[in-house]
């Protein structure tokens, strides 16, 4: 089987094509996370912080005050951005749990699959007894 033909045998494959769905919505789905972190979340957050943005919570390396993140980088300053890191855990955390709600409803709806439980048959041990209870009866 050639290269190409092997490709496209995998390319055809329903688990290849549920994937590419799946990273296309989840990309569309992140943007609304994203926004939802940083539109409705992050300025409530900032209102309950006494009006301190969290994209300004950072330390510059330098050693020098600066009003902003932004003043910072202007100036060239390296900085650990905490604040911008917090948005980040945040947003994680929201599409963590929106996900875990979505697989726990996908699930709910699922059709129960049929288990089928094959008879084993006697063991070796029942075999043998079955084969000592027979003799006992043919000697009666």
């Amino acid at each position: 089987m050639g290269f190409v033909s092997e490709f496209k045998e995998f390319i055809s494959k329903g688990n290849v094509l549920d994937l590419a769905v799946g990273v296309i919505i989840g990309g569309a789905f992140g943007k609304i996370v994203t926004s939802l972190t940083d539109d409705i979340l992050m300025p409530v957050l900032s209102i309950l912080t006494g009006g301190m943005d969290f994209k300004d919570w950072f330390l510059a390396l330098d050693g020098t005050t600066y009003k902003t993140l932004e003043d910072a980088k202007k100036a060239g300053a390296a900085t650990i951005n905490y604040g911008l890191f917090l948005n980040a855990v945040i947003t994680f955390l929201l599409m963590a749990f929106a996900i875990f709600w979505i697989v726990k409803l996908a699930n709910r709806f699922k059709k129960p699959q049929e288990v089928i439980v094959a008879d084993p048959g006697p063991t070796k041990d029942q075999v043998l007894l079955m084969e000592i209870r027979d003799a006992l009866r043919t000697r009666s």
